[in-house]
């Protein structure tokens, strides 16, 4: 298992973690959309950004909530279509070797 991006933080300053985890729950768990919208959005914004480990990230765990191939390319087909060609560039490199 890969590690946490934020483990450094969590060394330092265990209670800045938790606010950070805290609100990762708050965001991401089930609700008026489920999880696995919310996961493709925030990998929407993540390509938007250029944050080719957040695409990454992201995406894998909108698979692991269900999410199809297919689901993940048409959300990104929306950020190319809002947001410019650079997310696909950016989705490229997160997406190479995933097992999608």
């Amino acid at each position: 298992m890969a590690e946490h991006p934020l483990s450094t933080i969590g060394e330092l300053d265990p209670e800045a973690l938790e606010k950070v985890q805290q609100l990762q729950s708050f965001a991401l768990d089930e609700g008026e959309l489920s999880r696995k919208t919310k996961l493709l959005i925030g990998m929407a914004l993540d390509a938007a950004n250029g944050a080719v480990n957040g695409v990454r990230s992201l995406a894998m765990q909108a698979k692991t909530e269900g999410a199809t191939k297919g689901e993940i390319m048409e959300t990104l087909r929306v950020v190319f279509y809002i947001h410019g060609a650079s997310t696909l560039y950016t989705a490229s490199a997160a997406l190479r070797d995933l097992d999608l």
